[in-house]
């Protein structure tokens, strides 16, 4: 299977492309597309959207995966990065893929084994992980692969849809621990 990670951002949004093949995963492509700063917003949109479309063009995922958006103390830059979440959000759905929503903390767990990792440590496990020979840059992309590697061994389940089991596991109790940290 082909997952695309995303790590949205309007200045610069972070990729990776992996192929997941039970539980081994190997990096296809990683990077990020950049926008200036002295750019119309309206135009550093459209340069998310045309690039994001011919990466999923060229890689064909069959999931994708990307940040959910946490509140930010510079509420401008939400805003902001929430507009490029928009214009992700379309693209996906544009393409007809099936988008997973991961928290930070769910990455960190995914790749790390707890919710508490700092960002170095994720990103020397996403290169290990990925038989990688040093730690993809810039960090936007970096973030992506950790995110396609979340993505790839996640299987998101609505809560409403959870038996009472799932909501009491270990694994969910553990996530929400960490996603309020």
């Amino acid at each position: 299977m082909i997952i695309l990670g995303i790590d949205p951002g309007f200045a610069d949004m972070g990729y990776g492309v992996i192929e997941s093949v039970g539980s081994k995963d190997r990096c296809l492509a990683y990077g990020s597309v950049r926008t200036a700063p002295d750019m119309p917003m309206g135009v550093r949109l459209e340069t998310l959207h045309r690039e994001l479309t011919a990466l999923i063009q060229k890689y064909r995922p069959q999931k994708v995966g990307f940040e959910k958006l946490f509140f930010s103390t510079n509420v401008s830059t939400a805003m902001l990065v929430a507009e490029a979440r928009g214009v992700i959000r379309l693209c996906f759905e544009q393409q007809r893929l099936h988008a997973v929503e991961v928290l930070p903390a769910e990455v960190k767990l995914a790749v790390c084994g707890h919710g508490n990792a700092a960002k170095p440590e994720v990103q020397k496990m996403t290169r290990v992980l990925l038989g990688l020979a040093e730690i993809p840059k810039p960090d936007d992309a970096a973030d992506a692969l950790a995110i396609a590697i979340t993505a790839a061994h996640t299987l998101k389940v609505p809560a409403a849809a959870q038996s009472p089991v799932q909501a009491k596991s270990p694994l969910n109790a553990q996530l929400k621990r960490a996603a309020k940290r």
